[in-house]
């Protein structure tokens, strides 16, 4: 794992050995307060940690003022081009500011949104894009290669700690997945400052989650990133589900629980496809009722032959055949049932393995088998 410093957004702690955490941003006009806050609930409930907010502009500063005071998840302000608005930001109780140093207005600029940071005691996220580039970089390096988006990224935190300002975080974003991958690599090779992890403009959920997966997750596996953002032509409760399975996938995230289902076959006698749907979604609404699957791994087999030997190391599981199929645990079956017991059986197995935080308001679904 890469050693980096720590730094804190809002409770959340970034960098320094902490988890991986989870980040998306907010679609709704930041005026709309209501709508703001229901969305960020929204995110919240499907597990996002960090919430990024825009604030475009001065009217949306005191809507963005509520949304901070009001918000379950730490609140970054997401600015561009005005050091100005920042600085309102950070003083309507912002956890963390997101600037582009390279389009903020200069080095003036810049020490305003440091002075500001410092005395509330907020990091600084430097995002540095490929479509926003310094001129002479540019000219350096002929297009936005990783060596030119690295020695950007080190040339705004240079200047910030130059100005007695360290509490940093580094976002180094690209469409293009090699670019993003290997700009990463180098800025993390000779730094120790967090990274936020992301393939800008990936596209929509069918594109960007696999541009993103081979992104994000090929850093994870060199044992760098602190803390992540699907981000997706979608809505934003998509980017956490796919973000939370990239760090379930590459190891840093334990899976709740681990879902295995097996490619379907000329052998496989029943709706496979419609089955592991089908368990997937219910676990989302359990994880989203509060709920936690003291299962590690479930298994959904299209074979009852080869099925529970295959997925032996499941704690629980179906397997299909011809006859209907049977329910098993670490490879030895429990009992068989029809087709139409399968999915029904699975579930209530699952809900009787699900503990809920009870210092938490139950909804009117929790428990219910669907």
């Amino acid at each position: 794992m890469r050693a980096t410093r720590q730094i804190h957004v809002g409770t959340v702690a970034v960098g320094g050995g902490a988890p991986v955490s989870v980040q998306s941003m907010t679609n709704t006009d930041t005026a709309d307060t209501e709508a703001t806050l229901a969305q960020i609930g929204r995110l919240a409930a499907a597990g996002c940690e960090i919430v990024r907010v825009t604030v475009p502009n001065r009217h949306a500063v005191e809507p963005f003022r509520e949304i901070c005071r009001s918000s379950p998840l730490p609140v970054i302000a997401d600015i561009h081009f005005s050091a100005a608005l920042a600085v309102a930001a950070i003083e309507a109780g912002a956890a963390g500011v997101r600037v582009n140093p390279g389009n903020l207005g200069g080095v003036a600029a810049l020490r305003q949104v440091a002075e500001a940071a410092r005395a509330a005691g907020v990091p600084i996220r430097v995002g540095v894009n490929s479509g926003s580039l310094e001129k002479d970089l540019l000219e350096a390096y002929g297009h936005p290669a990783p060596a030119a988006l690295a020695e950007s990224a080190r040339r705004h935190c240079q200047a910030l700690e130059a100005m007695g300002f360290s509490a940093i975080k580094v976002s180094i974003k690209a469409s293009d997945v090699r670019t993003t991958v290997e700009a990463n690599r180098q800025f993390a090779a000779t730094t120790d400052y967090p990274l936020h992890l992301g393939i800008t403009e990936a596209g929509t959920a069918a594109q960007g989650i696999i541009k993103s997966a081979v992104g994000i997750g090929a850093l994870l596996l060199d044992g760098i990133g602190d803390t992540i953002r699907v981000s997706l032509t979608a809505p934003p409760e998509e980017e956490i589900r796919a973000a939370l399975r990239i760090l379930e996938a590459a190891g840093r995230r334990q899976a709740e629980p681990d879902i295995v289902s097996c490619p379907t076959c000329g052998r496989t006698a029943v709706d496979l496809i419609g089955l592991a749907t089908a368990v997937e979604a219910a676990i989302d609404r359990i994880k989203a009722e509060g709920g936690r699957i003291t299962l590690r791994r479930i298994a959904i087999m299209g074979c009852a032959v080869n099925g529970p030997g295959e997925a032996r190391e499941a704690d629980l599981g179906i397997a299909g055949d011809a006859q209907g199929g049977v329910l098993f645990r670490h490879g030895q079956i429990v009992r068989r049932l029809s087709e139409a017991e399968l999915l029904p059986a699975l579930l209530d197995e699952i809900r009787a393995s699900t503990v809920y935080d009870e210092t938490k308001p139950a909804t009117a679904t929790r428990g219910a088998v669907r």
